[in-house]
């Protein structure tokens, strides 16, 4: 880019699933749109599996194709381990209709199909263009911006969208960050060459694993179409720190702790160095403001164990995109209202559930003898992703009937 300065519409930082999506919608409805995005794809990202709600949002934006196309694990539900105990739902025998399979991606990939198919719709994306300062003072938002070169600019729109995800540009430029309210806890994950040969393992499920003396602690393993899988674990800090070695050697010890884990990655081959993330739980103070609203990751991020983040990334993007709309033809519009309240709807389900998840109520349902099938497809549309759905009680209500339900299964 030879121009001093930047002009458009919308703005939207970060080119991750939520800034894709919200570009390709905004397109759709004639709206100048243009994407800056720190860094250059395809890049590493976690949180490879997603929900079937998450189809909707791809297939609104018109992507649906290319991302077919890139030939994805199929994923149908979720499988549960915990002691020699199973439990698992199927995502196609749900309450809410709508989508009941979708895929487990490698994100580097997926999200790099996004990207692309929202350049392909007519949204530039700026690559290397790191936001340093953003100014909502004036009539119209004034980013200011350095690529990876050195050079600086600044960037005018009508409205800035911050997609930037686990950067969180916008929270941190206009201190919006408060405490989150879950425990701090830690994750350590890789990508591994997983040759499962196992007759019980479901390729086309997470596998969701409860350590069998911790159960505040658990395993994901999500395998992906070419015979590799993510593989990460969630624990306490002191647990972790009370542990000596590498991140690897860490890893690997914990998986051994499982029998049905370990057994399942018996033949598994190590060959991508283990990451940690620590205290990844975010919260902010307000989801939008003074020409600019927060999607996704960049507001909130709840916990892994429930694959919500890329669901809630795109239902924000569509539900704020159908308030931008009207906003930049002239309407009178209330973000808080219309954007924030109905987001924080699907937010707050999958809150109540994690939090009972680590209280070990929600594992008590999970790994329930027995469960009434009518109520079973009610919760396994909210891991499905349909949050949202509020003629399903387990929405409407879900903290009253989610823990009578828990104390139902342990009589």
């Amino acid at each position: 880019m030879n121009t001093a300065e930047l002009d458009s519409d919308v703005i939207i930082i970060g080119a991750g699933p939520s800034g894709a999506i919200a570009a390709a919608l905004l397109r759709q409805k004639g709206h100048q749109v243009t994407i800056l995005e720190k860094q250059h794809f395809p890049r590493f990202s976690i949180g490879e599996s997603l929900l079937p709600q998450c189809m909707a949002f791809i297939e609104e934006a018109g992507m649906m194709p290319a991302v077919e196309a890139a030939g994805f694990q199929y994923k149908n539900g979720a499988a549960f381990h915990y002691d020699g105990r199973n439990g698992a739902f199927d995502f196609r025998e749900k309450f809410t209709p709508g989508w009941g399979t979708t895929w487990q991606v490698q994100r580097d990939r997926f999200d790099q199909i996004l990207a692309q198919e929202a350049e392909k719709q007519g949204t530039p994306i700026h690559y290397g263009h790191e936001i340093t300062a953003a100014d909502f003072s004036g009539e119209q938002p004034v980013l200011s911006v350095r690529t990876d070169d050195g050079r600086q600019y600044q960037a005018r729109a009508r409205y800035v969208l911050d997609a930037s995800g686990f950067g969180r540009v916008l929270p941190r430029l206009l201190d919006l960050e408060t405490p989150s309210e879950f425990p701090v806890r830690v994750s350590l994950f890789t990508h591994i060459e997983d040759r499962i040969d196992h007759p019980g393992h479901d390729r086309n499920k997470i596998l969701i694993t409860v350590h069998p003396e911790h159960r505040d602690v658990w395993y994901w393993l999500i395998p992906f179409s070419n015979g590799r899988s993510s593989l990460g674990v969630v624990v306490r800090p002191d647990m972790l720190d009370a542990r000596s070695g590498e991140p690897m050697a860490v890893l690997q010890q914990m998986v051994s702790e499982d029998p049905n884990l370990s057994e399942v990655l018996a033949n598994a081959q190590w060959d991508t160095p283990v990451r940690e993330i620590r205290g990844y739980s975010r919260n902010v103070r307000q989801l939008c403001g003074k020409n600019y609203a927060l999607l996704g990751n960049a507001a909130e991020f709840l916990d892994p164990v429930f694959s919500s983040g890329v669901t809630i990334a795109m239902k924000s993007a569509s539900l704020a995109v159908d308030v931008l709309d009207r906003q930049l033809r002239g309407e009178t519009v209330d973000w808080q209202a219309d954007y924030a309240e109905p987001l924080m709807v699907g937010v707050d389900t999958f809150r109540t559930y994690v939090n009972a998840w680590y209280e070990g109520s929600f594992q008590d349902v999970v790994f329930a003898e027995n469960p009434s099938e009518q109520i079973k497809a009610m919760v396994s549309s909210i891991l499905a992703g349909y949050a949202w759905d509020t003629d399903n009680p387990y929405v409407s209500e879900s903290e009253r009937r989610l823990g009578t339900l828990a104390e139902i299964c342990r009589a």
